[in-house]
């Protein structure tokens, strides 16, 4: 991990931004901030971000659509910071590519302890446990291809898939155990590091975008879902 990471940090309340501003840059990260899509786009043209943390409710262009924007052409990592009860908006956001969420008020030691959690993802999860640590870097199923050192998946016709953090760990997660059954709970700590509530749908957002990735065929089925204990990946998986 780079020794000062830069945070952007996109949120409509100057106190927040102010806050967070302080907050983070005593923890030794880098931190710019802006207050709407303009601002965050005007940022980003002058210069590669980290990991962005972005607030739902925006003036013009709001959160869930500018992280459709973003993922779309980056892979950036994404905190979503959403008010309390708004469920539908957090499943949302996952869905299109956020890889955590925090709901407000939050405490600022929370966030970054997020932000820590999600860069480490980010830098490490070639080296994951889940992992098979001996052999090849490239793993082959079904004619896919993931190389774990350049973090790259490529479809049987050669293509690239863009991958999300949260999603690129939970593949190493599957394609290092297949054919045995992991629990959610087991999932959520591996892509998102932090508890799981027993209502949290997170995981579930989560498989269903990556099946969407690599079930491009209707009679593909790699990814199974065990009622009341979890998924299973169902292909059998070659270290190159």
């Amino acid at each position: 991990m780079d020794p000062m990471p830069h945070i952007l940090v996109v949120d409509d309340n100057k106190e927040i931004r102010d806050l967070l501003g302080r907050f983070l840059r005593k923890h030794d990260l880098k931190v710019t901030t802006a207050r709407d899509g303009y601002e965050m786009r005007e940022c980003l043209r002058n210069g590669p971000v980290d990991l962005i943390v972005l607030d739902l409710m925006l003036p013009g262009d709001d959160g869930l659509k500018l992280c459709r924007e973003l993922r779309s052409e980056s892979a950036v990592p994404i905190i979503m910071l959403t008010a309390m009860g708004e469920e539908t908006d957090r499943i949302v956001g996952l869905e299109m590519g956020a890889d955590d969420y925090l709901t407000k008020p939050f405490n600022p030691r929370e966030l970054l302890a997020r932000i820590k959690a999600v860069l480490r993802r980010t830098t490490t999860a070639g080296e994951r446990l889940d992992q098979p640590n001996t052999g090849g870097r490239i793993l082959r199923f079904a004619d896919w291809t993931l190389d774990l050192v350049r973090r790259e998946l490529r479809s049987p016709d050669g293509a690239l898939v863009e991958l999300t953090t949260g999603e690129y760990d939970l593949l190493v997660a599957f394609v290092g155990n297949p054919q045995r059954i992991l629990t959610r709970d087991h999932l959520l700590d591996v892509t998102r590091s932090r508890a799981a509530s027993a209502f949290d749908r997170a995981i579930d957002v989560q498989v269903s975008r990556l099946r969407r990735k690599i079930e491009t065929e209707p009679e593909q089925s790699m990814i199974k879902t065990v009622r009341g204990a979890g998924y299973v990946f169902t292909v059998p998986v070659e270290r190159l």
